[in-house]
């Protein structure tokens, strides 16, 4: 099964370092982020945990739960986890979801053969409360993810869901946004009345409206 943005991400029930979970009633009204880890006890993956667990403000901030997914069992992930706290000086407290038989894995599609048939590819989905696919990002095994960019893409999709808005390249929260096309130039005034810049007819910009 092919995941693609837009998509309704496919609940499940599943054990997991912290108990069994069903996915969907674990995120409830927050955004999700879910992820996947290739097996316990790999180095990359021990510091994305690590790195996780360290935002835990910064995910609870934007009201985001955040759940990682490695083929191993839950007893093996609870004694990974003592291995992350201990090497990356943190505590992990989001779930771990045990996925021996790879039935979440192939329900995320998180399996790429050509880069190996068993292993999970370093996966990652951000899925909003109304449990929309609105992000997917796959990295190799040899490279771990960069966490500031998880968060900054989801500040962009929390903002550009309440606002007509879009965010240009390296764009971070606090800087500005552009206006869709949807909107006429004329009508900008009174949907941004902190003002906007014409840079082109299809490139306006105006200050982020929520800061």
């Amino acid at each position: 099964m092919s995941i693609r943005l837009g998509d309704t991400a496919p609940n499940f029930q599943a054990e997991t370092s912290i108990g069994k979970i069903d996915f969907y009633e674990f995120l409830g009204d927050s955004w999700g982020v879910l992820f996947s880890h290739p097996a316990d006890y790999t180095p990359v993956c021990t510091t994305e945990l690590g790195r996780t667990a360290a935002l835990k403000g910064e995910f609870e901030k934007r009201n985001v739960k955040v759940l990682a997914l490695s083929v191993d069992s839950a007893e093996s992930h609870k004694g990974w986890i003592n291995d992350i706290n201990e090497t990356q000086h943190t505590t992990v407290e989001f779930p771990i979801i045990a996925d021996p038989d790879k039935t979440v894995a192939n329900l995320y599609d998180m399996i790429h053969p050509n880069a190996s048939e068993t292993l999970t590819v370093r996966s990652l989905f951000v899925i909003s409360p109304d449990k929309k696919v609105k992000l997917t990002i796959t990295y190799p095994a040899s490279t771990g993810r960069n966490f500031n960019e998880v968060l900054r893409v989801i500040d962009s999709l929390q903002l550009t869901a309440q606002y007509s808005v879009a965010t240009p390249a390296d764009w971070k929260d606090g800087d500005d946004v552009i206006v869709v096309n949807s909107i006429k130039t004329e009508d900008i005034p009174a949907k941004f009345p902190k003002g906007h810049t014409v840079i082109k007819s299809y490139l306006r910009t105006t200050p982020q409206p929520n800061k």
